[in-house]
């Protein structure tokens, strides 16, 4: 059995994006910008304005007519849809928020959280169908090519001889002075009016001159932040263990990483050598899964993956993760000449019970082996196929099962 070992520095990079579609909601308006529909106490209303002018009218619609029914409303529509219906009708916009599960099913909420009722649900698709499935068609595109993006987390590597910092400016905006109020001529007449104008004048200024020392503080502070790490990215890299350790973390962190993922590493005595642990994902926690659109229906429609092609996604993205943190040691680590990255996942131990770590490769890289790679054309770079250049331990079938290794550790 393979045991697992940890080093003295471990960093968690919080995931850049989501595959879970039930905690992914999509927000659309239906209709023109600038209205929306509000429900309450006091009634429905419908809200409208020209965005961006400060403009706007509200009006009651739950108003009964002379018939004794709901405006625009149908037998049996209750008073939110008969108000939902009439909205629309008029080509009023509405703020929604859709849910979809991980079947496809889609449920329909207010843009302040209420749920839609089946009735509002069939009102909004009837009048916004084509609004509707225009967005769920983009959102489509937009999860396939997140799954696509797993197996293909290599492509943005940097090149080896992409190192030092650039800093980056402060992008707050200062506070704006106030526009000091004028007395009018009947302050003159009563003097403790026009106190009370210079009264409320002198606030002003005061309260603006405290909110620009704050903005300058933050301006300082962020300045002297990015001229730190400028310095530790160009010189401390150079032979400081500590500015190491802290250069490789901040480049690991700003990786949009498909999911929270724990590495441990240890830098060698003579900062020539590193060596790198990967928590993995098991293959269950991988989706299973691509998306499509039915004609003319407001759904996304789930087709699960084959199992040939969800191995291949996960041998495609456990490589890739280790050819990235590859790069990021060697575009942001000047003075290490070889590194050793292994990349482990839990598994259930048949035998005792319990879970346990099941190394799955471990790959040994000198700097000269790995400036050899056409950093310009990753697109057509196999990084399963990749690490084989490489002193590589791993033991999988060409259907990609793995079995269990030993990892290269630090001498």
């Amino acid at each position: 059995m393979t045991l697992a070992f940890r080093f003295q520095r471990r960093i968690t990079l919080a995931p850049g994006l989501r595959l879970n579609l039930s905690k992914r909601g999509l927000g659309l308006s239906v209709g023109p910008r600038g209205a929306s529909l509000s429900m309450g106490p006091s009634g429905v209303h419908g809200h409208a304005g020209i965005p961006g002018t400060g403009l706007a009218y509200r009006q009651k619609l739950n108003v009964r007519n002379r018939r004794g029914s709901w405006p625009g409303s149908g037998a049996g529509q209750s008073r939110p849809a008969a108000a939902m219906d009439a909205l629309l009708a008029q080509g009023e916009s509405l703020p929604i928020r859709l849910d979809i599960d991980s079947d496809g099913n889609i449920d329909y909420f207010h843009g302040d959280g209420t749920p839609m009722g089946d009735k509002e649900a069939r009102l909004l698709r009837r009048h916004a169908r084509e609004s509707l499935r225009e967005q769920l068609a983009q959102h489509c595109e937009r999860l396939n090519a997140d799954l696509d993006r797993l197996g293909k987390l290599h492509e943005d590597t940097p090149h080896p001889h992409h190192n030092g910092y650039t800093t980056q400016g402060f992008t707050e905006v200062p506070p704006s002075p106030p526009e000091p109020s004028p007395p009018v001529w009947w302050h003159f007449l009563w003097p403790p009016a026009k106190r009370q104008v210079a009264m409320e004048n002198h606030r002003r200024q005061a309260a603006f001159e405290e909110a620009y020392r704050s903005w300058e503080w933050r301006k300082a502070e962020h300045d002297a932040a990015e001229f730190a790490r400028q310095q530790r990215e160009s010189e401390g890299v150079m032979h400081d263990l500590d500015a190491m350790e802290q250069t490789l973390g901040e480049r690991l962190e700003e990786i949009d990483w498909p999911r929270e993922t724990a590495i441990d590493f240890d830098l060698g005595s003579d900062v020539s050598t590193i060596a790198v642990d990967i928590d993995l994902p098991s293959e269950d926690e991988m989706p299973d899964r691509y998306w499509t659109m039915p004609a003319k229906q407001v759904k996304l429609t789930p087709r699960k993956l084959s199992d040939t092609r969800q191995r291949k996604l996960y041998r495609d993205h456990v490589h890739g993760i280790a050819f990235r943190v590859l790069g990021a040691v060697f575009a942001r680590l000047p003075t290490v000449q070889e590194s050793r990255v292994s990349g482990y996942r839990q598994i259930t131990d048949a035998a005792k019970g319990g879970e346990r770590d099941q190394y799955l490769y471990s790959v040994k890289v000198s700097r000269s082996q790995w400036q050899k790679i056409h950093f310009d054309k990753l697109d057509q770079v196999d990084p399963v196929a990749a690490v084989e250049a490489f002193a590589l331990r791993r033991d999988m079938t060409k259907t990609g099962i793995f079995r269990d290794i030993e990892p290269f550790k630090l001498v």
